[in-house]
C-alpha cells in the first residue's frame, strides 16, 4: 500500500513518515501531483499559519488535486494544520479560503479563563464512530498544540471532541473518505498510534475488496 504525503514546505514530516513505514506502508513524499497520483491514500500534514499553507498549496498546483480526491475515491487524512485546511475558511492572520471539503470555519480560541495555545493531553469523546474505526480503546488521550479550532461545524462531521476551557474542541472530524485529526496521531501515545493504525488498516482492506 502506498501513502502519499503532501510536502508543501509546512512542517517536519519525519515522524509521520516513520510511523507509516512501521505500519508497512510504502511512503512517497512529494509536491508533484503526478507522483502523488500513484498513491492509494493521501496525507496532508501541516504546521504553521493557514494563509501561508494555502498560498503554498496554490503555487504548487495542489489545491484542485486535493479537492478532487473524493471524486476518485482516494482517502485523505489531514493532520494538525492539515485538518484545518479542510474547512471553508480561516481568520488566522487574515481571512483566507480553505479547501472547502468540510463544513465550518477555523477561528481563534475565544478569550476565556484558559491558556492559549491549547497545549496538553486531553481525552477524546466520540459522538460518532468513524467508518474506519472498529473499537475504541479505554484510554483516548491525545496531545494537542493549537491556537485555532474548527467552529460552526456540521455535527455529523465531528466524530470526536476534547473538552478544554468549557469548549468542545473538534479532535477527529470527517466526511466519507475525508478524515482530519487536530492532533498529531503519531506523537499522541498509544491511542494516537491506534487511530493511525486503524485508518491505514481500513484503507488497506478497501484495496483488497
Amino acid at each position: 500500500m502506498i501513502v502519499g504525503i503532501i510536502d508543501y514546505g509546512m512542517g517536519n514530516l519525519f515522524s509521520v513518515e516513520q510511523a507509516l513505514k512501521k505500519l508497512d506502508c510504502t511512503v512517497i513524499t512529494s509536491d508533484d501531483v503526478a507522483i502523488l497520483g500513484e498513491a492509494d491514500a493521501i496525507l496532508l500534514p501541516g504546521v504553521g499559519a493557514f494563509p501561508d499553507a494555502m498560498k503554498q498549496l496554490e503555487e504548487k498546483g495542489l489545491v484542485r488535486f486535493i479537492q478532487s480526491l473524493p471524486e476518485h475515491n482516494i482517502p485523505l487524512l489531514g493532520i494538525c494544520l492539515g485538518m484545518q485546511l479542510l474547512y471553508e475558511d480561516s481568520d488566522e492572520v487574515r481571512p483566507e479560503r480553505g479547501l472547502g471539503l468540510l463544513k465550518g470555519h477555523i477561528r481563534r480560541f475565544p478569550k476565556g479563563d484558559y491558556r492559549i495555545p491549547h497545549m496538553g493531553w486531553n481525552r477524546l469523546r466520540f459522538a460518532h464512530k468513524p467508518y474506519w474505526l472498529e473499537d475504541i480503546l479505554a484510554d483516548t488521550h491525545v496531545y494537542f498544540v493549537h491556537s485555532f479550532l474548527a467552529a460552526d461545524t456540521d455535527d455529523s462531521q465531528v466524530w470526536a471532541t476534547a473538552e478544554y476551557g468549557g469548549l468542545e474542541v473538534p479532535g477527529v472530524v470527517g466526511d466519507g473518505l475525508i478524515t482530519g485529526m487536530q492532533f498529531h496521531p503519531e506523537k499522541s501515545g498509544e491511542f494516537g498510534h491506534y487511530l493511525l493504525e486503524q485508518w491505514i488498516a481500513n484503507v488497506r482492506g478497501n484495496l483488497h475488496e
